[in-house]
């Protein structure tokens, strides 16, 4: 009887800890994502100022160059861009993204789809540019964020589940 019960508290610290350790993730993966959309906009930009190519090839060619959650953003604006304006069909994947991004952080992305398609070289490269010095705004938010969450929550967990173990002895 008494392993039974050691085994249900071991249980219910683990269980503690890890969803502890589970929630802080996501402020490490905040900060990954927007370090690889900035990672994905130079590409776009280097890719329309050097290449020439439409805005559905390059999007398709970035998603094959990214992290999974990016990559399908890009993928689903790129395959869009068939059946609507480059502009909406990028607002359309940002809103359907399964991110960790922030509704702040897809509102900065998303202005990205004022110019796409609609402006010269010059006037898309220069929306690019101003997204990405948002994004570098919400990058040091989000590193400030993570900083002093990560540790809050993942300490958190383990302190709860410590203390519903010392309450159940």
């Amino acid at each position: 009887m008494i392993i039974l019960k050691i085994f249900i508290l071991l249980g219910i610290f683990v269980i503690s800890t890890f969803l502890g350790i589970t929630i802080s993730k996501k402020y490490s993966t905040r900060v990954k994502e927007l370090k690889e959309f900035q990672r994905a906009l130079n590409m776009f930009e280097e890719k329309i100022k050097f290449t020439y190519e439409p805005i559905p090839d390059v999007f398709f060619e970035i998603s094959q160059n990214t992290s999974i959650n990016i990559s399908k953003i890009f993928e689903e604006a790129s395959y869009n861009m068939k059946m609507m304006s480059a502009g909406l069909a990028w607002e359309k994947a940002i809103d359907e993204s399964n991110t960790k991004l922030t509704k702040d952080d897809k509102e900065v992305i998303k202005g990205l789809a004022k110019m796409l398609g609609k402006t010269d070289l010059d006037g898309q490269v220069s929306e690019i540019r101003l997204v990405q010095k948002f994004l570098e705004t919400k990058l040091n938010d989000a590193e400030l964020e993570k900083n002093k969450n990560e540790k809050l929550y993942k300490t958190l967990g383990a302190t709860v589940g410590l203390a519903i173990v010392i309450i159940l002895i």
